[in-house]
């Protein structure tokens, strides 16, 4: 049954997630909704819950899985969604389509992989994107997807993004100076054995499959058995918020990092990212930290971030904030602290944080009903273009996440004419906004919003690149002042010092605050041969 579990304290929400997670919490409206058994109905009832059946996505739980007509692909019922294996032969495709920009890494193995030989199971892969021909040092952004197996979204999101990035390179100049200074590693699959399970969708509880398939655990209850890999991360394993009881939803696993999916993440985002943040809970990571971790669940459309496990704010709580009302403002989603939701531990965004430094997210994508398995329309038309820009803004943002995101956007670049000939005069214009934030409920620190104070734009050289010597050019305020959070700014450039062939125009400003925002860029071409065009 799915049902509407109703309370009046909210230590009962925080009693129920040490067992079995809720699908959605209103704590304003005083209930959450969660999947239950008949038993696990009998426990809420002797807990205190006052139980409404919702028998509209109860029916839709229990009706049976059929596979679409003419469907060749994808998981039964939904052919917007890769197989596992699918995702690893589209990652494949993609690095033998675009082998200076992408590499496919084994980062470790999954449970089965690791039993019997490795006859079963699978390897975890990363799917790596940068320009390799560009050998500099760049930030990097960590994306990983669908740790719960039932979870579908998560991963296809993770994959189209790759696949948007691979495409738009060349053509698109913000993704392609992000591709060329950055790097972008995504853990497509992170749950594999647990996801090949799920997507069989064989019986009603291999379709709500959410542990990785250790069979060490829950051995008198297959169905059971496993452990949550978001309760199995070492940074603060084991407090409230994770089950000690094998069969249960939320077991964490026999001790801290037991899972071998768990040790492979850990050890690959240990090797990316170095270590920033002191050893003591209330240091805060230093303001010039790089990195984003980004782990993508669903549902529930929410921007999260640490902790999880305390209700004290993180260190860094300005920041971490501040970061996830800028992906709040693309994605829609409410952003707030982790526990808010409810009291976990061993997690994903509370070890990238904690043990690291790392500015580190869970995007809980959709909120569409039934919403584990959101439907292909719902996903291709609102989860997708809700959440690209933020994934992108992310991949702007992974050099400073702890101040770029203060500054102002640069928005509606244009350059006119595009193409110019040699010694030609081009027209810059664009918008600049200090305000592109979204506060939700306003749970978190709301970002201070400031005027705009200056713009400038670079050709071909960004300014991180100080070995080139970088030349600043000011963008001047169209209305003559810079006294608002949104300007429009303008520049002429002359081209007579550039050379033929496509430039790169990389632009940003500043607040009143002192903050610079992230860059935005657009190509401007000078052509080897100009035909200029003549009207009649």
């Amino acid at each position: 049954m799915v049902v509407r579990a109703y309370y009046s304290d909210p230590n009962l929400v925080a009693e129920l997630a040490r067992w079995l997670e809720p699908w959605e919490v209103h704590s304003k409206e005083g209930y959450l909704v969660v999947g239950v058994t008949q038993a696990e109905y009998d426990r809420l009832l002797k807990m205190g819950f006052r139980l409404e059946v919702d028998q509209q996505l109860t029916d839709q739980v229990n009706r049976p899985i059929q596979r679409l007509p003419q469907q060749t692909g994808g998981i039964p019922g939904y052919d917007c969604y890769r197989t596992v294996e699918e995702t690893y032969t589209s990652a494949q495709s993609l690095v033998s389509a675009y082998p200076h920009l992408a590499a496919w890494t084994d980062i470790g193995d999954s449970w089965e992989k690791t039993q019997l030989g490795g006859d079963h199971g699978s390897d975890l892969m990363v799917l790596r994107l940068t320009n390799a021909r560009i050998p500099v040092p760049k930030p990097k952004l960590f994306i990983m997807a669908s740790i719960h197996a039932r979870e579908y979204a998560p991963s296809e999101l993770a994959t189209r993004f790759a696949e948007y990035l691979l495409h738009s390179y060349n053509t698109d100049p913000d993704v392609t100076w992000l591709l060329d200074y950055q790097e972008i590693h995504l853990l497509l699959q992170s749950n594999p054995d647990g996801r090949k399970l799920a997507e069989t969708r064989a019986t009603y509880e291999e379709t709500w499959w959410r542990k990785n398939t250790n069979q060490a655990y829950c051995p008198q209850n297959p169905d059971s058995r496993g452990a949550d890999l978001n309760r199995n991360f070492e940074f603060q394993w084991g407090l409230g918020g994770a089950s000690f009881y094998e069969c249960d939803d939320t077991y964490r696993g026999a001790s801290a990092a037991s899972e071998p999916e768990t040790q492979a993440i850990q050890s690959y985002v240990r090797l990316q990212f170095p270590d920033q943040r002191g050893p003591l809970l209330t240091d805060p990571a230093p303001i010039t930290t790089t990195g984003v971790f980004i782990d993508l669940h669903s549902y529930g459309d929410l921007v999260l971030w640490p902790w999880g496990y305390t209700y004290d704010p993180a260190p860094n709580v300005l920041e971490l904030s501040r970061l996830g009302q800028k992906f709040a403002f693309f994605n829609h989603y409410e952003p707030e602290q982790a526990i808010n939701l409810y009291p976990t531990s061993g997690t994903t965004d509370d070890f990238a944080y904690g043990d690291l430094g790392l500015a580190a997210y869970t995007f809980e994508v959709g909120a569409d009903p039934y919403s584990f398995f959101p439907n292909c329309s719902y996903f291709e038309n609102t989860i997708l273009p809700d959440n690209l820009p933020a994934l992108l803004f992310a991949s702007k943002s992974a050099r400073s996440p702890y101040q770029t995101p203060a500054g102002p956007d640069v928005t509606s670049v244009v350059v006119s004419p595009t193409i110019t000939a040699p010694g030609g005069l081009v027209q810059l214009t664009a918008q600049v906004d200090d305000t592109r934030y979204f506060t939700g409920t306003g749970q978190a620190p709301s970002p201070a919003i400031n005027n705009i104070l200056s713009a400038e734009y670079y050709i071909d050289a960004p300014p991180w690149l100080t070995a080139t010597l970088p030349v600043s050019n000011t963008l001047a305020p169209l209305d003559g002042n810079f006294d608002q959070p949104l300007e429009s700014v303008t520049a002429s450039i002359d081209t007579s010092s550039q050379g033929t062939g496509r430039h790169m125009l990389y632009l940003r400003a500043r607040d009143t605050g002192g903050n610079w925002g992230p860059f935005t860029a657009a190509f401007l071409y000078i052509p080897t041969v100009f035909l200029p065009v003549i009207s009649k």
